[in-house]
């Protein structure tokens, strides 16, 4: 039987080496993040995403002004998407999707340029099992994004410090710039890319770990080679030049994103000691596969050795600069550095090049195996805990059963992450009249709609209001503050209550009716 066993994965591998090296990491990525896309309702992040990416260019530029200045390009984008597909759950996380098999797929490329071709293969498919690729692959926001531009960029960083030429930096160029515009951290990837090119530049590109395998196309026959110190001139200028349309525009959404940090990140705590070793488990989405990753990419750096200098400076340096400046200003978030998770792969595939076919395969299989339970608590709900689901989408239903024409409906509390409004106005067609508000989302150029000062004549001549109250409350009237619950108990009187994950729905009638 064992024997058999061996057989079986020596025939896989086999299979394996005759296709090209991104074709199974792609496949198998599509394959796992693509099970389940719709399984767990937007949460509030992507409703944020959707409200946004539903207005108009005008008001997208208003949102930016006002809040919301570093996802705006992401959101410019998403409208763009939308306008074609729709705005389903499938269709708003499609592009995520996409984002995270292209990125498996440069991953391989990436590994068999800088190591070697099973380095590469085993780097990709180890990426496309991990519980966070799923995670972020399933999601409508700009992490997959940017994941995949890192990886690009960094490719043809490669290239172009190899075989130098104007249209490989210009494409560097454009990777770069559009990476800064998807995600402003991710910037923080210039950092690994700066110390390879001083590297290259001072020492040469062995010493950077870039030199050209085997398998470069030599130069044609009869050009003239620069002299070396010449050329490595040349590679520092040509990637300072090809940096800057990135700085030009990144520069003012930077800007503007710290001015706006204050309402934007206003739940983000200064960095602690103890938020480090965390991220693997965050970033990896299981803190034991996160672990597993950590110790497999520490024994690939030992391995490769002065070719370890890119990867290892893509996954350190971003994240020891976000700390730094976590420590400063409120902005550490595990998942704005999940564009460094494949670069850790990277190492890891390159540990598990030099391990048998069978038991390389093996190790990714476990890997995917101990993400299970959180691969599964992924697709219930994208909300943190697991443990604590927001059902916006049984709310909903609530209301679209009970509704009558006339019926109002009041959100508490309104200026909160957990965007009410926007989580039962997705699931319902024709929702019932936000009564309180007297300037929506997309006139104010916020996230939330203005209500009315004066909560009792807004109320007036309303005998049926459908209240959304967060958490499980078993009097909702009594949970709504100030003048708005003032109003609400001085006229109207609980008919009935229905609870629902993190929500709790309350049926209103005025007491003449009661």
């Amino acid at each position: 039987m064992g024997q058999l066993s061996e057989r079986s994965a020596g025939t896989a591998w086999e299979r394996l080496r005759r296709l090209p090296v991104w074709l199974p990491p792609a496949l198998l990525t599509l394959a796992v993040t693509g099970s389940g896309l719709g399984s767990a309702q937007l949460w509030r992040d992507e409703l944020a995403t959707w409200s946004a990416a539903t207005r108009s260019p005008t008001d997208l530029a208003r949102l930016a002004g006002t809040i919301d200045a570093a996802t705006g390009p992401y959101y410019l984008l998403m409208h763009a998407w939308i306008t074609v597909v729709g705005d389903s759950t499938i269709a708003l996380r499609l592009p995520a999707v996409l984002a995270m098999t292209v990125a498996a797929g440069l991953l391989a490329v990436l590994g068999a340029r800088l190591v070697d071709r099973r380095a590469g293969l085993f780097a990709g498919l180890l990426f496309a099992v991990l519980p966070g690729t799923s995670r972020y692959g399933q999601e409508a926001r700009p992490y997959a994004l940017a994941t995949m531009l890192a990886v690009l960029a960094t490719l043809l960083l490669v290239t172009a410090l190899r075989r130098p030429s104007w249209a490989r930096w210009a494409g560097y160029a454009a990777a770069v710039a559009a990476l800064g515009l998807i995600h402003l951290i991710a910037l923080t990837l210039l950092a690994a890319h700066a110390v390879v090119v001083l590297i290259a530049w001072w020492r040469g590109r062995a010493a950077a770990g870039i030199a050209a395998t085997a398998s470069t196309a030599p130069a044609a026959a009869g050009s003239a080679a620069p002299r070396p110190e010449a050329e490595r001139d040349r590679r520092a200028w040509r990637w300072l030049v090809a940096v800057l349309p990135a700085a030009l525009l990144a520069t003012p959404l930077l800007v503007k994103a710290r001015a706006q940090q204050s309402r934007q990140l206003n739940w983000v705590h200064l960095v602690r000691p103890d938020d480090l070793s965390a991220l693997p488990g965050g970033a990896a989405q299981s803190s034991v596969v996160g672990g597993l990753l950590v110790g497999i990419a520490a024994l690939g750096a030992a391995r490769l050795g002065r070719r370890a200098v890119l990867p290892v400076s893509a996954v350190l340096l971003p994240v020891l600069l976000l700390f730094a400046a976590g420590a400063v200003v409120p902005l550490w978030v595990p998942r704005y550095l999940v564009f460094v998770v494949p670069f850790a792969c990277l190492l890891a595939g390159a540990a598990l090049a030099v391990v048998t076919a069978p038991g390389a395969l093996v190790v990714v299989v476990l890997a995917g195996l101990l993400g299970l339970p959180d691969q599964a608590a992924l697709r219930r709900t994208h909300e943190w805990p697991r443990s604590a689901p927001v059902d916006y989408a049984g709310a909903a239903r609530v209301i679209a059963d009970g509704q009558r024409p006339g019926d109002a409906v009041v959100y508490s509390p309104r200026h909160s992450w957990l965007f009410l409004d926007l989580g039962i106005e997705y699931h319902l067609a024709d929702p019932p009249r936000d009564v309180l508000v007297t300037e929506d989302e997309a006139r104010r150029g916020d996230l939330w709609a203005a209500e009315c000062p004066q909560p009792a004549q807004c109320l007036a001549g309303t005998t049926r209001v459908w209240l959304v109250v967060s958490g499980r409350q078993a009097d909702p009237l009594a949970a709504v503050p100030d003048a708005k619950g003032d109003a609400l108990r001085a006229d109207f009187t609980v008919a009935q209550v229905w609870q629902r994950p993190g929500l709790t729905v309350a049926l209103l009638t005025t007491r003449s009716d009661s």
